[in-house]
């Protein structure tokens, strides 16, 4: 699922290849991606890109008066062209969610792997009328420490849970709060209102702003590439901990997991996996 970094290393690509060109045409190549229909999607035909913005894990094309929120979901993602293919886009068929042409003829795709269909796409005069963005907490990279305390004190979850919850604070995902984690040496499953919020809070920002960083300039085709080749725990399991050398270990969920450093985490104990633990009766 792409986060905060790998967002703003998108916006940082396409912001001087958009901005000032103008709409020829939006077509749709699986009909669930589009969340609304007033103003519809041909509204755009004509209209100049003024910018895009970023929300949490949600990038934003702004036109004149009108607003595209796109959410990637776990296996979203965008496909730039420099010359739009001239074909027909068959609905239904492959990855393809919308495609956008500009007058220019360069144009994109926002493409979804897999066969569930999670990523979206809403046109709107404000974005306040999209949920996720009128419920989206405040920036990882921008929260500041007594806030970031406060919400910690009062959490009864999980500290993980905490940094993943977007309503609370926007940008992180199940990549980089393993990352974090890991980076400030504190269990995924530890109780939020322990943790000491300054420490983790600096860490966030080191974190997300070493990525941020680490991404910068390159093309959408290589960002994905680039920050998995950075994830030092995340997605490892059974490798070894660049930190201290332990196996890397591993949570699963119904549809996704955790991965861990018991050495540098958990002080050598491996967390509960009910999954595995179900297996292995």
């Amino acid at each position: 699922m792409p986060e905060l970094p790998e967002i703003d290393a998108l916006a940082g690509f396409l912001r001087p290849r958009l901005v000032g060109d103008f709409v020829e045409r939006c077509l749709i190549g699986e009909l669930s991606i589009l969340k609304t229909t007033d103003p519809p999607l041909e509204s755009l035909a004509g209209l100049e890109i003024t910018g895009l913005t970023r929300v949490g894990k949600m990038l934003i094309v702004d036109f004149e008066g009108l607003h595209l929120v796109c959410r990637f979901a776990r296996m979203g993602w965008l496909t730039w062209h420099d010359e739009v293919p001239k074909g027909p886009v068959k609905m239904g068929r492959g990855p393809l969610g919308l495609r956008v042409r500009l007058a220019s003829g360069a144009g994109f795709d926002l493409t979804e792997a897999g066969t569930k269909k999670n990523a979206s796409v809403a046109l709107v005069t404000d974005c306040g009328q999209v949920p996720a963005v009128a419920g989206s907490g405040v920036d990882a990279l921008m929260m500041g420490a007594e806030e970031f305390a406060a919400v910690l004190a009062v959490s009864r979850s999980r500290i993980k849970t905490v940094l993943e919850d977007q309503s609370v604070i926007a940008g992180i995902g199940n990549a980089y709060s393993d990352e974090i984690l890991h980076t400030a040496q504190i269990s995924p499953f530890a109780p939020a209102a322990g943790v000491d919020a300054d420490a983790l809070l600096d860490t966030v920002r080191d974190v997300l702003t070493t990525a941020r960083r680490s991404l910068v300039g390159l093309p959408p085709a290589r960002i994905k590439a680039a920050k998995k080749r950075g994830l030092r725990v995340h997605g490892r399991a059974g490798e070894d901990c660049p930190v201290c050398g332990t196996t890397i270990a591993e949570v699963s969920f119904a549809d996704r997991s955790l991965q861990y450093c018991p050495g540098c985490q958990t002080g050598g104990k491996k967390l509960s996996d009910r999954r595995m633990d179900r297996l292995l009766k």
